[in-house]
């Protein structure tokens, strides 16, 4: 029997699908080949990450990736990538998405479906969960305090015209011997309304003293 005290986590984002929240990967595959594809998309995330890790010119750390949608059909397989900074990709190599191209068709082994990637530019891109967690890690793996790292993540995103964050740091933070979970709050977070616009994500950084979880919560706008 569950204790009636206890919290019951869920994913505020899945919480939210079809009210505020949409799907990143949209397809249909039967029951038996829905494991298969829900794999590839993974690959082809995991793939288009490291690719622009290892080319992105950029000191900071910040890769700058809010998302990445697919859409697939029977022949063709659309990638849209939503980015806070793509000329930091995109410069001094304009044939750079077609080598990311080539390189998820390489990965997958694609022969009988084409792949199309775009790069769609986010105007605000501090205002998104996941290329906040970038800078965060970043700052964590300098061995910058996490205060300080949290207090200039949250000043980031006021800019961006946000109405609430909640950021959560759980692990050896500042290579305490005991791990703990810190957490901070700015504005309001209502995590308990459907109608409210929250973006979410977890992010894990590896640091000399042991791997921190990063989540994030930010409060766009109410519906």
């Amino acid at each position: 029997m569950k204790n009636p005290s206890m919290g019951q986590k869920i994913n505020p984002l899945g919480f939210r699908l079809a009210t505020t929240q949409g799907h990143h990967s949209l397809w249909f595959a039967q029951p038996k080949n829905y494991s298969k594809g829900l794999q590839e998309d993974q690959k082809i995330r995991e793939c288009i990450k490291n690719y622009v890790q290892k080319n992105m010119r950029i000191s900071s750390g910040v890769e700058g990736i809010a998302r990445i949608e697919i859409q697939k059909r029977i022949d063709l397989i659309q990638i849209i990538i939503h980015m806070g900074f793509p000329k930091l990709l995109v410069e001094g190599k304009p044939r750079r998405i077609e080598e990311l191209q080539m390189n998820v068709q390489k990965e997958l082994n694609y022969v009988n479906r084409k792949l199309n990637i775009t790069i769609t530019r986010i105007t605000k891109p501090y205002g998104h969960p996941n290329i906040l967690a970038e800078f965060i890690a970043g700052q964590l793996r300098n061995r910058v305090s996490f205060r300080k790292a949290i207090k200039k993540a949250i000043e980031l995103t006021e800019q961006a015209d946000t109405k609430g964050i909640q950021v959560q740091i759980a692990g050896r933070i500042d290579g305490k011997e005991i791990a703990r979970v810190e957490w901070i709050r700015e504005g309001r977070v209502p995590l308990q309304t459907i109608r409210a616009k929250i973006d979410y994500c977890s992010y894990r950084v590896r640091t000399i003293y042991g791997v921190l979880g990063i989540k994030i919560w930010i409060f766009v706008d109410e519906e």
